[in-house]
């Protein structure tokens, strides 16, 4: 994994084909294969990457969770490609368990390992998913060689509370996996940013391209450090994003400037 400080990432902004997950896969592979030959430890992929918003055709598109590459479904061949390329994975897929429907943010680990998953807690009225899916009931902080890490998906991006939750808790890095389209681009980077620099804190974003529907995405997919900088971030078309980020600057701009000790949430 290398040090405590320093972690590669590379976002994959790809464009999903609607409703079909072979291509979406095969697609992802190589880009996951590539990642990894530039030295990627940790590897993310946008929302619902593998099927895109076709959530009227979660009955068919939805698979069980997988905990190992031998769980099988289409979880277990993500898994499969985190070990396959000895990367930490993560990606929101369709998940289906006892006849409902998630939108889950999965990590796996370089060994195929499930190490987390998140389930949608807000679902975007806009593209219909409240009529799809169920909602998810719980926050996830996890443990990593390089900190700890939330997992958020999207439209979490809008709810401040979430995120300052983690940073509170002590998250260094926060993933959010989205299918964020035109026209409001201006408020994903603006927001982005907002979540970074009030957290103190690195997020890292992927964004799809491409159209669905009525729905065109922007990519724009970016990780943004503490200070609210530009790490890397991306234009409107399929491309994988690299860069090496030193986490240790999550403790130089929180004693910096001290946020969380000069909060007064008893006043609020």
């Amino acid at each position: 994994m290398g040090s405590q400080a320093g972690l590669t990432i590379s976002l994959v902004q790809m464009d999903c084909r609607a409703g079909e997950p072979v291509a979406n896969f095969a697609v992802a592979a190589d880009c996951i294969g590539e990642a990894a030959r530039r030295g990627s430890q940790l590897v993310v992929l946008p929302e619902l990457w593998s099927t895109a918003c076709s959530l009227e055709r979660a009955a068919e598109l939805a698979s069980p969770l997988a905990n190992t590459p031998a769980d099988g479904g289409w979880f277990g061949e993500f898994a499969r490609l985190a070990r396959t390329h000895g990367v930490w994975l993560a990606g929101s897929l369709l998940e289906a368990s006892a006849g409902r429907y998630f939108n889950s943010h999965v990590l796996y680990g370089p060994d195929g390992c499930l190490q987390a998953v998140y389930r949608k807690m807000h679902l975007f009225r806009l593209m219909d998913e409240e009529k799809y899916l169920t909602p998810g009931d719980a926050a996830v902080l996890i443990d990593t060689p390089w900190g700890k890490t939330g997992l958020t998906i999207c439209y979490d991006l809008r709810f401040p509370e979430l995120f300052r939750r983690y940073a509170l808790d002590g998250a260094r890095l926060i993933l959010v996996p989205a299918e964020w389209p035109h026209p409001r681009r201006a408020h994903w980077r603006t927001l982005l940013r907002a979540r970074a620099i009030e957290n103190q804190c690195f997020i890292a974003s992927c964004n799809r391209v491409g159209t669905t529907g009525s729905n065109t995405f922007f990519g724009a997919s970016a990780i943004i450090d503490p200070w609210g900088e530009t790490v890397v971030e991306g234009g409107e078309a399929a491309m994988i994003l690299t860069a090496t980020i030193d986490l240790s600057l999550v403790d130089t701009v929180r004693r910096r400037i001290p946020v969380f000790e000069d909060r007064r949430p008893e006043l609020y």
